[in-house]
């Protein structure tokens, strides 16, 4: 299998909204290899706004990546505020020895520059790894898009959940601005829990990332470490962390990596035990709605890990 860097002239453009969160870092490596990323957008998520952007900005610097950092929404469209700081501690990025971010994000309006930067970039692909807030105004305030976007490449979602039976974190958070989403209309290719489960930051594969030079491969051996402890400590059979966000990347840059499916998809709004859930029509009936939805559902883990230690080893210096 062949996973190397496609040329730059192949590489898809993307922007990258993101709410970091240890995995979101290393989607952010791994776009920052394997595309032509035109910049990140934050939003409120794994924790609040001014600590994810105050994260995305540091691995910016970290990777030493010319690309802007813009902040956006800090609550969900309906929904109250809400943070995931069980798995990656009250700062977003617990566990490593973390630089100050070399400035404040270039603006506060992520939405207008996700609007700016994919009229002027058409086929421009979102990639949304957190609460699907940004996207959905975007979409809102910009109806064009729907057509000038490559399409958008998220991480959430699920045949079950993670913050409840039946809902995944990022879907749970924002589920009105999640079924916007999903009914946009254009491509659109999930990475959800069925498939990021089987992506795991186990103990060898942390092992390869601190056995690298440089202090940005230790600084992730550190966040790794504090990743899988908590996954490790809070079910009751998983042997590492599951590495969700990559998923979402590798799905545009690395698709060979992937088994997938077509399927109809809608997301559940106002469920007392189902908000949030996103519902997966895998009925055989021929009358069932037309597939809205690419779904990955399994992956090559350990050709997706090269993927991702290679990246790491590149800006580690």
């Amino acid at each position: 299998m062949t996973t190397t860097s496609a040329s730059a002239a192949a590489q898809p453009a993307v922007i990258v909204d993101c709410d970091p969160g240890h995995d979101d870092v290393i989607a952010l490596v791994v776009a920052a290899r394997h595309t032509k990323l035109l910049g990140i957008t934050t939003v409120a998520g794994n924790a609040p706004l001014a600590m994810t952007t105050r994260n995305a900005i540091i691995t910016r610097d970290l990777l030493g990546v010319d690309v802007p950092v813009h902040s956006g929404a800090e609550r969900p469209l309906v929904a109250p505020p809400r943070d995931a700081s069980y798995v990656h501690g009250a700062s977003g990025l617990d566990g490593a020895d973390l630089p100050e971010p070399s400035g404040p994000p270039a603006s506060t309006d992520a939405i207008g520059f996700i609007i700016e930067t994919c009229r002027a970039n058409e086929g421009t692909w979102l990639v949304p790894i957190g609460p699907l807030t940004n996207i959905a105004l975007a979409l809102r305030a910009a109806p064009d898009l729907a057509s000038r976007i490559g399409g958008i490449s998220l991480m959430g979602g699920g045949t079950f959940g993670n913050r409840s039976a039946a809902a995944e974190f990022n879907i749970w958070a924002d589920p009105e601005a999640a079924a916007a989403v999903f009914g946009y209309g254009g491509p659109l290719i999930m990475s959800g829990l069925d498939l990021t489960h089987q992506f795991l930051a186990t103990v060898e594969r942390i092992q390869r990332v601190r056995a690298l030079p440089g202090r940005f491969a230790a600084i992730l051996s550190d966040l790794f470490d504090f990743f899988r402890s908590r996954y490790v400590a809070r079910h009751e059979d998983m042997g590492g962390g599951a590495v969700h966000d990559p998923c979402a990347v590798l799905a545009l840059t690395h698709p060979e990596l992937f088994t997938r499916v077509e399927a109809h998809v809608v997301v559940e709004t106002q469920g007392e035990h189902t908000r949030g859930m996103t519902l997966i029509d895998q009925r055989r009936l021929l009358e069932r709605p037309a597939p809205n939805c690419t779904l990955q559902t399994a992956v090559d883990a350990d050709a997706g890990f090269d993927v991702i230690i290679a990246a790491i080893a590149h800006f580690s210096r």
